[in-house]
């Protein structure tokens, strides 16, 4: 499967996360189904990002690094856009919890950032 087809199912994956993440905004009720919406919340947004940021990544990836193969940037790309998608809800749901501060955030930060360099060194 070439990359093209690789980009467009994640790009399709993530428009439907986007539209069920606005559909989740205004028709679920937080106050009725507080659990529903709540996990319908996180979960669109989690993908939504996830895709978004692959993509993104993707591109810039091929922009920087013009002569190496497309296959390990959507990799890469993709590993990148679950941990960043994970820094963004985690935090979200501290926040929810009332425990988000600079700290538990900076910790957050350092705990992905050194699982990615985990994956980095190990692909080396």
């Amino acid at each position: 499967m070439s990359h093209t087809r690789y980009l467009t199912i994640i790009g399709i994956a993530g428009g439907v996360s986007w539209l069920g993440w606005i559909i989740t905004l205004y028709k679920l009720n937080p106050f009725e189904s507080t659990g529903m919406a709540l996990a319908f919340f996180l979960i669109t947004f989690f993908i939504a990002l996830m895709a978004t940021f692959t993509v993104l990544g993707f591109y810039v990836r091929v922009w920087i690094y013009k002569n190496e193969i497309y296959y390990n940037h959507i990799n890469i790309s993709l590993r990148q856009g679950v941990l960043l998608s994970l820094i963004v809800v985690i935090s979200l749901v501290f926040q929810l919890l009332g425990v988000l501060n600079w700290l538990s955030g900076l910790l957050l930060i350092a705990a992905i950032l050194l699982i990615e360099s985990y994956f980095s060194m190990r692909n080396k």
